[in-house]
């Protein structure tokens, strides 16, 4: 039977990589045993682990059970991807552990186990903060990576009017994981739904773990997908954005429609050239002009839009509960 007590719940998602989870497993408890600040202090961290459909390397918990640790494994029917395996490993905890504290971390290495105490320590220290968030204060990412994730969150404030400096990396406290867990933009995007989700957020800085074992399954079309999932969750406040600077536009360029017939009658223009910008404005004015439609069209949809109801155990194939032995 699960323990619905369990104060400090550990969700990472899985995916054909074994090696680096035995020594995920293996940090946690090195670093983690005796060591939590607080309230978590006697504890024993629970592991919710989510098999996001391994085929080759599904995860064995006989992982857990060498090392002492107790955790749920969801081994989920098919591969949904990154973001949605943690959306179903939060909806489990929210129904399973209504009153844990919860760590969400990836399980290759990068998010280091021991920076877990850290975000511990603020969030007890900041009892307003319902979220801490890691932040980097080192990389150890390629200069390509760094110089499109420096222009991909320019281009995300101005799309959203907001900043994003954080990844999956953080620790939320039980009210934030129920309000998460019932928020549709969970299944696109977990950072942006944080965001989202006006729950107030305190930042770490953390440096960056190097991966323990094998090579990222994340590519360069993936990162990409990845960040304009985030944008689509903001999706009413770029609609607006988008919509508001196609207007000026629109405007700008309907204002200066009459400056080529005043040269022409003023005999400064030569034949044939302002008609020419005459017909570049109008049709910068009728793109424009549609663009702002549809975008207001799109802004009132979405809005008006039903809520989604999404039940992660009809994506679980089975659950596994590994109980810590005692000695």
């Amino acid at each position: 039977m699960t323990n619905l007590h369990a104060p400090l719940i550990i969700v990472t998602p899985y995916y054909e990589d074994g090696a680096a989870t035995k020594h995920l497993i293996e940090e946690l408890m090195s670093q983690l045993s005796g060591k939590l600040p607080g309230q978590f202090h006697e504890s024993k961290p629970h592991l919710v682990l989510v098999d996001d459909g391994s085929i080759h390397e599904p995860f064995n918990p006989i992982l857990l059970e060498n090392n002492g640790f107790g955790g749920d494994i969801l081994y989920l029917k098919r591969n949904l991807g990154h973001q949605r395996a943690i959306a179903v490993g939060l909806s489990y905890v929210a129904t399973q552990f209504p009153t844990g504290t919860v760590v969400v971390m990836d399980s290759d290495g990068e998010d280091k186990p021991a920076s877990i105490i850290q975000l511990l320590q603020q969030l007890e220290a900041n009892p307003n903060a319902d979220v801490v968030v890691a932040t980097r204060k080192s990389r150890v990412e390629s200069w390509r990576f760094q110089f499109f994730y420096f222009w991909y969150k320019l281009f995300f404030k101005l799309a959203t009017g907001r900043s994003i400096s954080f990844g999956n990396f953080m620790v939320l406290k039980p009210h934030a994981v129920k309000r998460i867990a019932v928020m549709q933009e969970l299944w696109i995007h977990f950072a942006g739904t944080v965001l989202l989700s006006k729950l107030r957020i305190s930042q770490c800085p953390i440096d960056r773990g190097l991966r323990y074992a094998g090579k990222s399954k994340m590519n360069f079309v993936g990162l990409v997908l990845h960040g304009f999932k985030g944008l689509m969750v903001f999706a009413e406040d770029v609609f607006v954005r988008v919509g508001i600077f196609c207007a000026v536009i629109a405007i700008i360029s309907l204002l200066l429609m009459p400056i080529p017939l005043m040269l022409k009658f003023m005999g400064m223009a030569s034949p044939g050239w302002a008609s020419i910008l005459i017909g570049v404005f109008l049709l910068i004015f009728i793109q424009t002009g549609t663009l702002t439609l549809l975008t207001l069209l799109l802004t009132g949809l979405t809005k008006g839009g039903g809520v989604t109801d999404f039940s992660y155990e009809l994506f679980v194939a089975k659950k596994e509960h590994v109980f810590i032995k005692k000695s």
